[in-house]
């Protein structure tokens, strides 16, 4: 059996004076969140949807590479996670790039064996999955 998620949304108006509210009711972490063009694609307050895929993709990321370390008898004592996520204009809107940049503390793993384990989680994670039309990197790196 899966487990199924939802948000909504409500718009009102045209694209570029219009204005819409985000809201995820299930965990109410959006409650009627603004966003909307000059949110978007510039800097009024408010979200966007670029922003909430980044966190999504950092969150799914991390989760998926804790697991993979712990799965390989290295539990993590920190991840940090950065996705970066590019809105090109060229030929119409399109997400273009996907970055991720993750920063980790795991006592006794050598880099070389991290880095096998950072790729395997960002190629295995649902959400990478999902954002496989768009180009991915990664950047991992180990301190400590």
């Amino acid at each position: 059996m899966g487990i199924s998620r939802h948000a909504t949304a409500h718009w009102e108006g045209d694209l570029k004076s219009g204005k819409g509210q985000l809201s995820t009711p299930q965990s109410g972490l959006l409650e009627k969140t603004r966003y909307g063009f000059n949110s978007r694609f510039g800097s009024e307050k408010g979200t966007n949807p670029e922003e909430l895929i980044a966190a999504a993709h950092a969150g799914c990321f991390t989760m998926a590479l804790s697991a993979k370390l712990t799965e390989a008898g290295h539990p993590p004592a920190r991840l940090d996670t950065r996705a970066e996520v590019d809105l090109s204009m060229e030929g119409g809107p399109s997400l273009s790039q996907i970055r991720l940049k993750v920063t980790a503390d795991v006592p006794g793993l050598d880099a070389a064996r991290f880095q096998a384990i950072a790729q395997d989680a960002e190629k295995n994670c649902p959400v990478s999955k999902a954002l496989s039309a768009v180009p991915i990197s990664l950047e991992a790196t180990l301190t400590g």
